[in-house]
């Protein structure tokens, strides 16, 4: 039973890290990119698989962000839940500039 509580203790430290922010956000942040770059060649369907991806590594890296990257993360999550919305209703030109809207908050968010 000690063995149990603690790895779940050491489990609950890494999460609480700013490296564990930091890769999601590096990955909401690669994958955002990538639903931009599909958006623009018109791919909806791979656009919102991209979207998708970054909209996950973006609420792990809210779970743990504090302040004022962690409004610009959940402002970004929006966004991308918001070109979900529209690729899958493909209207391709408004899901990319939702995606845009996303990466911006994603790069302020590093800062």
């Amino acid at each position: 039973m000690k063995k149990i509580s603690y790895l779940l203790a050491g489990l609950l430290l890494c999460l609480s890290t700013s490296v564990f922010a930091e890769d999601h956000l590096a990955e909401a942040t690669k994958h955002a990119n990538e639903a931009v770059s599909e958006g623009h060649a018109g791919s909806a369907p791979k656009m919102m698989h991209h979207a998708k991806a970054a909209l996950d590594h973006a609420l792990a890296a809210s779970i743990v962000a504090k302040s004022i990257p962690k409004n610009h993360i959940n402002a970004a999550s929006k966004s991308l839940q918001e070109s979900i919305d529209q690729s899958s209703l493909n209207q391709v030109a408004g899901a990319t500039k939702s995606a845009e809207t996303a990466v911006e908050h994603l790069n302020a968010a590093k800062k």
